[in-house]
């Protein structure tokens, strides 16, 4: 189904939410006896990616990760899972946010918030380029809320990248 401009109709964001979930074993460690942090990273862009999949109805890439916080360590053994939404979407690229949850297998604590993320993907057609995608329509006020949060990220970005190109512009 297509809006009258030919871009597909608009999804909600819970069509699209995906959670990814694993044990962190010790090849998963770090030096510290702790989980990697490329190890969280991996499960963030996996479970954004298969979040922007669904939302584009298709493939769709990683074009940039526009923020990685990690908040606390993760140990191993912990059951980590990464949760992902899109939080808004442009003509053919979208942000998604992905927070990630440790529950840790040798206490009772309940799940802890040990990291979130933002990253930029595109949907591709089928020769590898920029195809247009469905607009997300938040459900709620967080929704509403993570949607203007990416927009200001957005607009972040692309200021950052307009002042690196002028100030190569000024390079002898």
């Amino acid at each position: 189904m297509t809006d009258t401009s030919g871009r597909p109709a608009g999804k909600p964001t819970a069509a699209a939410r995906t959670q990814l979930a694993r044990i962190m074993t010790v090849v998963d460690a770090n030096l510290l006896g702790t989980v990697h942090g490329g190890v969280i990273m991996r499960m963030v862009d996996d479970a954004a990616g298969a979040a922007a999949q669904r939302h584009a109805g298709g493939p769709a890439v990683t074009a940039a990760m526009d923020g990685m916080t990690f908040l606390q360590p993760v140990a191993v053994g912990s059951l980590v899972t990464a949760h992902a939404q899109i939080n808004w979407v442009g003509h053919t690229s979208m942000e998604v946010g992905v927070k990630v949850l440790a529950e840790p297998w040798n206490e009772a604590s309940g799940t802890q918030h040990v990291a979130s993320a933002y990253l930029v993907f595109v949907a591709l057609n089928a020769d590898g380029a920029p195809r247009p995608i469905p607009p997300v329509l938040p459900e709620d006020a967080v929704d509403a809320r993570r949607f203007r949060e990416a927009e200001i990220r957005r607009d972040a970005r692309l200021a950052r990248r307009a002042a690196i190109e002028a100030s190569r512009d000024t390079e002898l």
